[in-house]
């Protein structure tokens, strides 16, 4: 594998309710919220959760997408998830993520295998939606 510098920081999703998608996340997938206390107070404009020391993952309330300037069109792109997000994790993490999935009635796919990612061919893999409809696959390697 090429040794690249280049690393994902942060990716952005639009959110109906960032406090539950927080919850959703931390209970259900695992994730550790990231300013969550300072945006209930009003202190941050939106609250994460961490993926990883190098990751994050932004739940960006939908009432924000009028006021996004960054660049043109931007706001066009709430409501529109994007296609998926992978998250890789240890085998007895993803089985112990499944389960949890499954606790909460929350509908999963069928388990995959062999499917093609950042580190060559994934051992297993499924897909998950969260309680706003961004689809999650999770995976792990060999």
């Amino acid at each position: 594998m090429k040794d690249n510098t280049t690393s994902l920081d942060h990716i952005v999703l639009w959110v109906r309710d960032p406090i539950a998608a927080a919850g959703f996340y931390e209970d259900t997938v695992g994730l550790e919220p990231v300013r969550l206390a300072e945006f209930t107070a009003g202190e941050a404009p939106f609250p994460s959760v961490r993926v990883n020391d190098e990751a994050i993952v932004d739940l960006m309330p939908l009432t924000m997408a009028e006021r996004m300037k960054m660049l043109p069109g931007a706001a066009d792109s709430s409501g529109h998830p994007v296609n998926h997000v992978c998250l890789a994790l240890p085998q007895d993490a993803f089985d112990a993520l499944r389960a949890r999935l499954e606790e909460r009635a929350v509908p999963v796919s069928d388990v995959s295998h062999g499917s093609f990612g950042a580190r060559g061919k994934a051992t297993r893999s499924f897909y998950f939606r969260d309680p706003d409809g961004n689809v999650f696959e999770a995976r792990h390697y060999g």
